[in-house]
């Protein structure tokens, strides 16, 4: 079979002109076809296999292809998982459907700051970015205590290579961050870090970030001081949940969080975010003592999305009628510590996720083998169907993940 000539009306891209074969024997449009459907997952691998593929799983026009053959919101969610600090402990990306792993290089390195913790992260199409934080500076003193920071990071899948992008405004971590694929946006946080208890700082500052105009722009800041917050969107809404304010002391020595039952509601139009409305408390006291681990399912089919909160043992929904959480269902078998379990929505499922420790299995006791090796145990609930199924998978690093101070996100590639 022919390749097709370059006066065709599918004319070869500056890929093509390097070489015009993916796979011996047919043309390259079909070729390319072929392998824009592997799972990212797979591509690393799979640029070994000869210069051409190396080229094309290099390129933008693998997104381009894919993007236009299945909608963006048909191809499945891939986890980003972030460990530790991305400049020094590589990200990594999940892909639930193959059971596959695939390492991200390091985030630019600063030599003068480190440890950092309690950043942000999201994803627009192919972008991955990486928002502010907790760290140490040693420009700065007294050197244990922790610092925020405004950085802000950008990852393209498509060239493999990160960038810096204008700082924010305030510096912040711990903070409600999300973003509607046009802008992204921040609200709250501190300095608070992962080895301290009460200290840092708090903000009740918001801002927007335009990414077509890669600028940050202020918006009216939150009602009062909040940190370790949540964010979505529900429709045009920005939602900011939970979170703490000021501190309190016990016997004026111990500090400790004063968190909130409430939430805040800003309403985001194009030219930018409005007034903010307050939510009174979602339960009441001695209920629980602050909110649980939050994840937000799509909605399907137009519908909105749907918010559900781990708490302990317990997966809650949140009734907006009601500003209620409904008890949905309990986790099959129970965590020995809800502190250590991640919870994230993909792919319309609930994945609650903490490092395997069960035992009889064939393949528990091929693990214990290694002593070396960990292995990732999720439990996966379906809401529609009301269903559950687990799901074990060997994670390319050595330590279990601590879902305490792990940072996740989705994307689709």
């Amino acid at each position: 079979m022919n390749h097709p000539s370059p006066s065709s009306s599918s004319s070869p891209t500056p890929i093509q002109s390097q070489t015009l074969t993916l796979i011996p024997g047919l043309p390259y449009d079909l070729s390319a076809l072929i392998l824009a459907f592997i799972p990212y997952s797979y591509h690393g691998r799979l640029k070994s296999i000869s210069k051409s593929w190396k080229h094309f799983f290099s390129s933008r026009f693998i997104h381009s292809i894919r993007h236009k053959h299945v909608p963006i919101s048909k191809i499945p969610q891939l986890l980003c998982i972030f460990p530790q600090d991305p400049s020094v402990s590589s990200p990594y990306l999940f892909d639930p459907q193959n059971r596959a792993w695939c390492n991200l290089p390091l985030m630019p390195c600063n030599p003068h700051v480190y440890g950092l913790c309690n950043f942000a992260t999201v994803s627009v199409n192919s972008h991955l970015y990486v928002i502010g934080g907790s760290l140490f500076d040693t420009r700065s003193f007294p050197l244990d205590r922790p610092s925020p920071s405004s950085s802000v990071f950008r990852y393209d899948f498509a060239t493999g290579s990160w960038d810096s992008l204008p700082q924010m405004l305030s510096q912040r971590g711990s903070f409600a961050c999300v973003t509607d694929n046009e802008r992204i946006l921040v609200a709250g946080g501190g300095s608070r870090h992962a080895m301290f208890g009460a200290a840092g700082s708090r903000l009740n500052s918001v801002e927007m970030y335009d990414i077509g105009r890669n600028e940050w722009v202020g918006l009216d800041g939150l009602p009062r001081f909040r940190a370790g917050c949540v964010g979505f969107m529900v429709g045009n809404e920005f939602w900011v949940m939970g979170g703490y304010g000021e501190s309190r002391t016990i016997l004026g020595v111990f500090p400790v969080d004063e968190y909130y039952r409430d939430a805040a509601v800003m309403r985001v139009g194009d030219g930018g975010g409005g007034k903010w409305k307050a939510v009174g408390d979602m339960w009441e006291e001695g209920e629980r003592r602050q909110l649980g681990r939050i994840a937000v399912v799509e909605g399907v089919d137009g519908g909105g999305p749907e918010i559900f909160m781990l708490d302990k043992n317990d997966i809650f929904r949140y009734d907006m009628s009601s500003n209620c959480w409904w008890k949905e269902t309990s986790l099959p078998k129970r965590a020995l510590d809800e502190s250590t379990v991640g919870f994230m929505a993909l792919n319309g499922e609930l994945h609650v996720m903490a490092s395997h420790n069960g035992a009889g299995s064939v393949e528990n006791r091929r693990l214990r083998r290694h002593k070396k090796l960990t292995s990732l145990y999720l439990q996966i609930y379906h809401p529609g169907k009301k269903i559950w199924r687990t799901l074990i998978t060997k994670p390319p690093f050595q330590q279990p993940l601590d879902f305490k101070t792990t940072v996740m996100c989705t994307i689709r590639l």
